[in-house]
């Protein structure tokens, strides 16, 4: 079996030794070096983290195999709270006038299974230094490449089913640009630090998607609580977004985006 064959179950029953074995593999196949090993708690099992550095980057390793992408709606239950919060927002004219659930059909990917490859994620999204349609030639240049919307949602939820990659709920007494000690500044299972800022806005493969933060717009904005943290729901696409960063009002921007490099194994 190749390292880029490795599945999130396999990668899960590895014991210590096991997953070092497999970080200093992974690091010779892209000529890098380990930077650390570490096991951490996630669905209440231990989740091994690898970090490698190469030519300057740090990368996690993101195991891959058949894995559930996605929201699924239908066994998901708000809470009272977010409810409120929610009908406060359309009260001010936020949420497209549609109920909840019926928003976040419209934001979030649809729950699905896809097939991926293990490989090397940059633990820190980049800054776009080229338009959107000239970064694949610059990563390619240095041995990488962006990621698909698929990889970006495995990598970000490590196999969660909440909505958030850290549970369902959010802090609805605040909303999450200037806090720094909400669950949105604890890393990423798998060591990244993801979907942990609204301003943020990654660039995938996937022209219809942006993830991790819609730019600010919706703290500028003022929609409310629940939808200031929606942007870091785990499968939000942001459509509207997406929309603009590749139509004609978005094709010369580049300086407020970013990509998450992937290294491939």
């Amino acid at each position: 079996m190749s390292l880029a064959e490795l599945t999130l179950d396999q990668w899960r029953s590895a014991d210590l030794p096991a997953a070092r074995r497999i970080a200093q593999q992974a690091a010779d196949l892209v000529e890098g070096r380990v930077v650390s090993v570490e096991t951490v708690e996630h669905l209440g099992a231990p989740l091994h983290r690898v970090r490698i550095e190469r030519a300057g980057t740090e990368f996690a390793l993101i195991p891959g195999g058949t894995v559930n992408l996605g929201f699924d709606l239908d066994s998901w239950r708000p809470t009272p709270e977010q409810i409120l919060d929610y009908a406060a927002s359309l009260e001010e004219g936020f949420g497209y006038g549609l109920d909840l659930r019926a928003y976040l059909a419209e934001v979030l990917s649809p729950y699905r299974s896809a097939t991926l490859a293990t490989v090397l994620m940059a633990v820190e999204s980049e800054a776009l230094t080229e338009l959107p349609a000239d970064m694949p030639a610059v990563l390619v240049a240095r041995g990488l490449r962006r990621p698909t919307s698929d990889e970006w949602e495995h990598a970000c939820g490590a196999g969660a089913a909440t909505l958030f990659r850290w549970g369902d709920d959010c802090p609805l007494d605040r909303i999450p640009y200037g806090d720094p000690t909400g669950p949105h500044s604890r890393l990423g299972a798998f060591g990244l630090r993801i979907a942990y800022d609204t301003y943020s806005a990654e660039l995938t493969s996937d022209v219809t998607a942006v993830h991790g933060g819609d730019g600010g717009e919706s703290v500028c904005g003022g929609y409310g609580n629940l939808l200031a943290w929606l942007p870091l729901a785990t499968a939000n696409r942001n459509p509207a977004m997406a929309e603009f960063v590749y139509g004609p009002d978005g094709e010369d921007l580049c300086e407020d985006f970013s990509t998450r490099p992937v290294l491939p194994l």
